[in-house]
């Protein structure tokens, strides 16, 4: 064997201080190993999309902009909460009444030539079980769809389904006032419902069962605890619809579900977009005239 140059060798990595630095055998050259947001990043990937769309989003995905539409509207929701709770003396804070009821952001049947009240009312909430579900639900479900779709997407399906159930409960159940954001949280769970049967064996199939099926049974008692309080409640008290569920819901089934069924898409392009925009437009020309002319409110 001939003389080693030591200057011709590769130099061994150390660290600033001279210490030679581990290397990771099992990791192949460039790449390394995924730290806590990349695991977050690809398990909201599997839940959220179909198996050929997870590349391109990883390749992408970025923390900027976080979620900001869902967390602030989540802010927004919790603090008339609160001020509401605090602003008048209660019994109680699982129930409140005097304070909501009065309150000009809550949709009331015979107010309800003040338009602002049929988005206003997703704000105040009737109790501390009311607030919490929504928020717990909006929260575990808004954040990971505004991860992968962004706020404009994701804020443009929540103000739907929140408009979309004050016009519903205004023309079927015209004498019920509103409160709750529950028209919002339902569209959500409407398009990613669809997106998740559309594309059941893709997204996760192993587990595409167990989450629908946690999708029906929160949406189905969900829905036992809105019946309960519009026909078994106080009969002296303020009745609460529960029909902005079913117009949130199929808010969601529809525009929702093109919305966040279109990720890396061209919506303008997509046929569907502009059937469940017109569909849209026609319900709420609808529900407006209905409101003007026919309403038994």
């Amino acid at each position: 064997m001939g003389d080693i140059d030591v200057e011709e060798m590769e130099p061994f990595p150390v660290d600033r201080d001279g210490r030679p630095l581990r290397i990771e055998e099992d990791q192949p050259d460039g790449l390394t190993k995924p730290g806590c947001c990349d695991k977050f990043q690809n398990s909201v990937s599997k839940w959220m999309l179909p198996e050929d769309l997870r590349s391109k989003y990883l390749e992408r995905t970025n923390c900027c902009p976080p979620p900001i539409f869902i967390i602030l509207i989540s802010i927004g929701e919790l603090a008339v909460f609160i001020y509401y709770a605090a602003w008048k003396p209660q019994k109680q804070w699982v129930t409140l009444d005097e304070g909501i009821w009065t309150s000009p952001l809550t949709y009331k049947p015979e107010k309800r030539e003040e338009a602002w009240r049929f988005i206003s009312y997703m704000f105040v909430h009737a109790g501390v079980e009311h607030i919490l579900g929504n928020l717990l639900m909006q929260l575990l479900l808004g954040i990971p769809l505004e991860l992968v779709h962004k706020g404009f997407e994701v804020g443009m399906v929540y103000l739907a389904g929140v408009l979309a159930g004050s016009l519903a409960s205004s023309i079927f159940d015209p004498h019920s006032a509103l409160v709750g954001a529950s028209g919002g949280v339902y569209a959500l769970i409407g398009g990613y419902f669809m997106n998740a049967v559309v594309n059941f064996r893709e997204m996760i199939p192993l587990m595409g069962v167990v989450r629908i099926l946690v999708i029906v049974i929160i949406v189905g008692t969900d829905f036992g605890f809105a019946f309960y309080r519009r026909f078994a409640g106080d009969e002296d008290g303020m009745k609460v619809s529960f029909v902005a569920h079913f117009g949130g819901i199929v808010a969601g089934m529809t525009i929702g579900y093109v919305f966040f069924s279109a990720y890396n898409q061209k919506l303008l392009k997509d046929p569907r977009f502009w059937l469940c925009i017109v569909a849209y437009v026609v319900f709420v020309i609808f529900a407006v005239l209905f409101n003007i002319f026919l309403s038994a409110a």
